[in-house]
């Protein structure tokens, strides 16, 4: 399996930077503002790889200890994507799904192709889905239910802003 992470940005100047504070805060802000509204999710769902850690924290903020990841894959680099979002496995258990009020977790909504493509498959697999990502950009698709920050910048998020480790010599 080669190495990947979210691509080398030192070259934009317009960007983004979340930093590893300021993605505990947009956790906690945004589980508040989950929980003040009229959606009780039983299940967190995460987008992965982008969305583990900012559903993990959702997960933790409100209690939920249901959670389970969908793997999809877009970007290759920073200004390429794949035609269309593709389904990796392992797969999702379809079958515990059904009938429960689901909460979709993302880091962001760029094209907002990925996420349109799980909230169906979810949907169409008799779950209530509704999404939650860090950041929304404009010319996303779908305006998630949840969002913390909109920008059209590229991001920087601390879990990809480095490449992975090397075995030490």
């Amino acid at each position: 399996m080669g190495q990947a992470y979210h691509a080398d940005s030192t070259d934009l100047s317009d960007k983004e930077i979340l930093t590893w504070d300021t993605f505990g805060q947009s956790a906690r802000d945004m589980a508040q503002t989950i929980a003040d509204s009229d959606y009780d999710p039983e299940i967190v769902i995460a987008i992965a790889r982008g969305g583990l850690l900012p559903a993990g924290a959702l997960a933790y903020a409100l209690g939920l200890k249901l959670s389970d990841a969908i793997n999809v894959e877009f970007y290759t680099d920073v200004h390429e994507t794949l035609p269309d979002p593709i389904l990796l496995a392992p797969m999702l258990d379809i079958d515990a799904i059904k009938g429960k009020k689901l909460l979709v977790v993302d880091d962001v909504a760029d094209s907002g192709r990925t996420l349109a493509l799980v909230l169906e498959l979810l949907r169409e697999h008799g779950a209530e889905a509704r999404s939650a990502v860090i950041y929304a950009k404009s010319a996303s698709i779908i305006d998630p239910d949840f969002v913390w920050k909109r920008t059209d910048q590229w991001i920087v998020f601390p879990w990809s802003a480095e490449p992975p480790v090397e075995p030490s010599k």
